[in-house]
């Protein structure tokens, strides 16, 4: 037997197939009486409306991509959270794409996802390449940014400031006694939140009459491994420093263990702020204190200025959300 069609829903509901599709899409032009009959006609029968069938309807399919440069990581799934719940509660479905690290398979995914004929892209964390904005371009589907920005081209954006948060975990640590204060940072030539926190850590110490040392400054790519090895290169290298300010929590975390490696008790010996207060922070112990970036509501309201581009229902902005300091037990006060 062969599943009902729309043709047999309006049958049983005894209105016309426009009607049927009008009522299925939330649309106007019917009664409430003609809505109940087409639901029940719809519910009685089981009928299921077919993706491709819709998008022929409305050129649409309900479907929108996200691009991550690491699907494995807290902090991709914290903004994944965010996505699917503003996408299902629109009735949109999400394809996750993972594009590795530098980019390796964005070029790819964007191929996919044009052939899918995805209305959207959600893009996040990774600089926007001139390649990958021409291959949006040509896919004439609108696009929104996360936790990444480009000044090139007018595409919208929801990230916090980085070099204004990456300041204030910085002057905490001098509001806290310390001033001998050496930074674990993100790649060093990620213009989004590389650069930008580098930046905002130099300028609190110069704010605070301190000199900065770029030996205190070690670089990783804001994963586990790379914080750790940083720190083992601060501690072997670096002149003597109080605090680190680490522009990953996975990164301050695996800088906590290289320092517990080294027999340094955190945070008696050695304070460390991390930043975006990923669930880890407050898993590990001494739990880290960090700067919350609030990564599921960046996730949801991207996804939902996205959904707005793609039923033109309203203008849409850029967005600077807020971010505070958290603070736990691995910041010690200086006497």
């Amino acid at each position: 037997m062969n599943p009902p069609t729309i043709k047999d829903v309006a049958k049983a509901a005894n209105v016309s197939v426009a009607t049927v599709s009008r009522v299925l899409h939330n649309l106007t032009g019917f009664s409430d009486k003609t809505k109940q009959k087409v639901l029940q006609a719809v519910e009685e029968l089981g009928y299921q409306p077919n993706a491709i069938a819709r998008g022929l309807i409305n050129k649409r399919t309900q479907t929108i991509g996200v691009l991550f440069p690491d699907v494995s990581s807290n902090f991709s799934s914290d903004i994944l959270h965010g996505v699917e719940d503003a996408a299902h509660e629109k009735g949109f479905s999400v394809i996750v794409c993972n594009t590795a690290e530098d980019g390796k398979r964005t070029m790819k995914y964007l191929q996919v996802l044009r052939e899918k004929q995805i209305d959207g892209i959600v893009f996040t964390s990774e600089f926007l390449k001139d390649e990958y904005y021409e291959a949006l371009n040509d896919m004439r589907v609108p696009v929104v940014l996360v936790n990444t920005q480009t000044h090139k081209h007018m595409i919208p954006y929801v990230k916090v400031d980085d070099r204004q948060a990456a300041y204030q975990a910085t002057d905490y640590l001098i509001r806290n006694g310390h001033r001998e204060i050496a930074m674990i940072s993100g790649t060093l030539t990620d213009p989004i939140a590389g650069t930008p926190r580098v930046e905002g850590y130099k300028q609190a110490l110069a704010d605070h009459g301190i000199e900065v040392d770029e030996d205190r400054i070690a670089y990783g790519n804001f994963g586990y491994e790379s914080g750790r090895q940083a720190m083992h290169k601060l501690l072997a290298e670096a002149p003597s420093f109080t605090a680190v300010f680490a522009a990953s929590d996975e990164m301050a975390v695996g800088a906590m263990g290289a320092a517990f490696e080294k027999g340094l008790k955190i945070p008696d010996d050695l304070s460390i702020i991390g930043y975006d207060d990923l669930n880890i922070s407050r898993m590990i112990y001494p739990p880290l204190t960090t700067v919350h970036q609030p990564l599921a509501d960046m996730g949801r309201l991207a996804t939902e200025k996205l959904i707005a581009l793609i039923e033109n229902t309203s203008q849409v902005s850029s967005s600077i959300v807020s971010h505070h300091i958290v603070e736990r037990q691995t910041v010690r006060k200086k006497p």
